[in-house]
């Protein structure tokens, strides 16, 4: 099969970029709070597996920019005049969406801030989530590696991440087209936020762009070769995010935390697992070090690992901090104690640090396309369960950035985060011996036979 025209990569632009931005318009007003981010999510997924094979399923200004900027730089993307073509006709695609559902519902979606939010909650919202949603792209889709099967969930379910946190504050579009057709079809509440939230979207494509050639040099450079600096701003990313949208959800008063939580886990997980491990949790990388499942995990890379997180975790909660202006405090949920927190934490801690080793580190069990759906999941699955009773942090980077950004209670943060910890560290202890067991030991000639 040839290499489809030019004719066919618009034609796949305009339609996904027109059945995305008219599932936004058909959610928010249609109501459909609680699903409207996984409806959003969903269709975007669809349709880039449905379009990735011919034009690439950019759908969004950001990612075109940034596949410009990452040709111009040596790496796989786009030449420009294509960049221009696809951006201008995402643009237009947008415009008409919008147009079609204002039809529909007779009514319009301002585009401005959320009401206590200006200029930098907002702008913050869409660089960050766009700045995740680019990174993811080029790392699961344009980086030169084996080809995948996992790159629409990857890429789709980045608006799950964001939407339910980031959303509250900005309306969460990370997308150029998005802003640019909700602001020029609701003129009569005014005109020019979509400049500015485009000007941080186009920065935050800029900025993924960055980033993807430092975790990835051989994509630019085939002599480079990675080494520490890639695992560390690799663990420091995925973390940063991770934190990042659970002090996001919490703060909105997501109904669906946990999910979104999970989303921006697996997200990251997929983007950047071949270049780090992906541990994204100081437990994690316990559980790994103990299991001996990875030779090459010294007890420096533990070191370094554990703290790049933890430093993460701090940075992205000061980071949710000062979008909100308030943090909240790590702590027993209403009716619980302490103990009764720390079993939770240890219980649905060795959950996620034995998928983890189960199916991404065992050789043979090895879940090879789905690793990061499993292992994401395990948020849903805890999150769900004992979010009410300990916070379902089960990572001691999340509970440290969640102390340390609690000044007004700091004191007891801390001692609950030094606790959580230790909980946390006993269920990837306890992951580590019963995958030794279960995965480690090799079959005897009787039960092979049997």
């Amino acid at each position: 099969m040839g290499e489809p025209t030019t004719a066919a990569k618009l034609a796949a632009e305009a339609i996904g970029t027109f059945v995305l931005i008219f599932t936004i318009g058909c959610n928010v007003l249609g109501h459909t709070a609680v699903w409207a981010p996984v409806s959003i999510a969903c269709s975007l997924m669809v349709m880039i597996y449905a379009f990735g094979g011919i034009s690439g399923a950019n759908f969004n200004p950001a990612v075109s920019f940034a596949l410009g900027l990452s040709k111009m730089m040596g790496a796989n993307g786009m030449d420009w005049p294509m960049v221009g073509m696809y951006a201008g006709t995402q643009t237009v695609a947008g415009i008409a969406a919008g147009l079609a559902f204002k039809v529909m519902y007779n009514d319009s979606i301002p585009l401005k801030p959320a009401p206590g939010f200006g200029f930098i909650g907002a702008g913050l919202a869409e660089f960050f989530y766009t700045f995740m949603l680019v990174f993811v792209v080029l790392n699961v889709a344009a980086a030169k590696k084996e080809a995948n099967h996992w790159y629409g969930l990857a890429i789709g379910f980045v608006i799950v991440a964001g939407a339910y946190g980031a959303g509250a504050i900005s309306g969460g579009c990370f997308n150029p087209a998005v802003a640019i057709a909700l602001d020029v079809t609701s003129l009569s509440h005014g005109l020019g936020w979509c400049l500015v939230y485009t000007v941080f979207e186009l920065f935050a494509a800029a900025t993924a762009v960055a980033l993807f050639k430092v975790v990835r040099p051989k994509d630019f450079n085939e002599d480079a070769e990675p080494g520490m600096v890639q695992m560390v701003v690799s663990e420091f990313l995925g973390t940063f995010m991770l934190v990042l949208t659970v002090g996001l959800n919490v703060l909105a008063g997501s109904p669906a935390a946990a999910f979104s939580i999970a989303a921006s886990l697996m997200c990251m997980i997929y983007a950047l697992g071949d270049v780090s491990g992906a541990h994204f949790n100081p437990a994690v990388t316990l559980a790994i070090f103990l299991s001996k499942l990875d030779p090459g995990l010294s007890p420096k890379d533990v070191a370094i690992r554990m703290a790049t997180q933890i430093a993460a975790g701090i940075c992205a909660a000061f980071t949710y901090m000062l979008m909100y202006f308030k943090s909240f405090p790590l702590q027993p949920g209403k009716g619980f104690g302490l103990g009764s927190a720390m079993a939770a934490e240890i219980v649905f801690t060795f959950v996620l640090c034995t998928v983890v080793l189960a199916c991404a580190c065992s050789e043979k069990t090895k879940a090879t396309q789905m690793f990061g759906l499993a292992i994401g999941s395990c948020v849903t699955v805890g999150g769900f369960a004992i979010g009410g009773v300990s916070g379902g942090s089960l990572n001691p980077a999340v509970s440290w950035g969640i102390a340390m950004a609690a000044p007004l209670a700091l004191g007891k943060s801390s001692f609950y985060a030094g606790m959580y910890t230790v909980a946390e560290f006993v269920g990837a202890g306890v992951a580590a011996g019963i995958v030794m067991t279960t995965h480690g030991a090799t079959a005897s000639k009787e039960d092979s036979a049997a």
